[in-house]
């Protein structure tokens, strides 16, 4: 562990320091969120394609499909958690706020019996959580105390302090639906109370499913043999792999853009708006209203622009019901890499 967590400390530092120095950080803002909701929501077998999830994340209603919304909610939740912990810390409410998004009802702690982690084929229970609304509370008042206090008062490092506060968030298990995803949030949220990261750019949950087997194999070896270190090394691991990726990412987009920007200025006769290029790579598929909204223009002139940006090759068009989408293409593609 001595040299793990430098490691993974060195690659957050790195990561925040990057988006601090983008002269336009949305762009990153806008899209990991979306990418860590679809990892986060596959692990619990909430299956979107990034395509489909972009297309939607303008505008989400009745035709939305139901997988998507669970997504979306996903990310609605990671920003009302990030919000909420810039006037007070983390606590119980905090959870039950981000569990109450992700599932877009009121999630209270449970109060029932009958709740295991195990096969939902055979029902085999691996591990029974705790029991008792009582019990349950005191339980996560217990865990709010730790994740307030550990890094101040018992000087742990906070990434050691994120991975043990997993899994005893994980064991208690608060609530009837949604742990997983909440838990995943709440690492993150911590990162941004304790000073890691200015912005919700740890796309973690990619690591998490590409390791889904030894994530709960590490998870159910801290209960059965109380190994921390393994855990704790695991998510160490985690957050340096995925700190380096999201590095990657942002020097992708970038020399994207870059490209982008010349081919606009190469393009004869063709002015647009500066706010253009940004809307386009935070909003990936674009319609005419968010040009007209973004831009400050005419409907016609926001169909000119786009219109010939499709005749530059630089967006794909394409019809959704009645409305007319315009795809990003190059840049759902480093998306889908990432």
């Amino acid at each position: 562990m001595l040299k793990a967590l430098p490691a993974a400390r060195a690659a957050v530092a790195a990561l925040d320091q990057a988006v601090k120095r983008l002269p336009n950080p949305g762009v990153l803002i806008s899209a990991i969120p979306l990418l860590e909701a679809k990892a986060s929501s596959e692990i619990e077998n909430i299956v979107t394609t990034t395509d489909e999830l972009f297309s939607y994340s303008g505008e989400f209603d009745a035709a939305t499909p139901p997988a998507v919304k669970e997504t979306l909610h996903y990310r609605e939740a990671l920003f009302a958690g990030f919000k909420s912990v810039k006037n007070r810390p983390i606590t119980l409410q905090t959870a039950e706020l981000v569990c109450s998004t992700v599932k877009n009802a009121q999630m209270r702690v449970r109060d029932y019996t009958g709740t295991y982690i195990g096969d939902p084929v055979t029902r085999e229970a691996r591990y029974t959580p705790p029991v008792g609304r009582d019990v349950i509370v005191k339980k996560m008042h217990d865990w709010e105390r730790f994740i307030n206090t550990a890094a101040r008062e018992q000087n742990i490092d906070p990434l050691v302090v994120m991975a043990a506060a997993h899994y005893q968030f994980e064991a208690i298990h608060p609530f009837s639906d949604g742990n997983g995803r909440t838990g995943r949030i709440l690492n993150v949220i911590l990162l941004n109370q304790e000073g890691l990261l200015a912005e919700p750019i740890l796309y973690l949950s990619r690591y998490i499913i590409e390791h889904k087997d030894e994530y709960y194999r590490q998870l159910r070896l801290v209960t059965s043999d109380g190994d921390w270190e393994g855990w704790i090394l695991f998510m160490l691991a985690g957050v340096r792999e995925t700190a380096q990726k999201t590095l990657q990412l942002i020097d992708a987009i970038q020399e994207l853009q870059n490209g982008f920007r010349a081919k606009l200025r190469d393009a004869q006769g063709l002015t647009v708006d500066a706010n253009l290029l940004e809307l386009l790579f935070k909003n990936p598929y674009c319609r005419i209203g968010d040009v007209v909204k973004h831009c400050g223009v005419s409907r016609p002139t926001a169909t000119s622009w786009l219109r010939r940006l499709v005749e530059e090759g630089l967006l794909h068009e394409v019809r959704r019901g009645r409305e007319r989408l315009f795809i990003n293409q190059e840049f759902m593609r480093v998306l889908e890499r990432a």
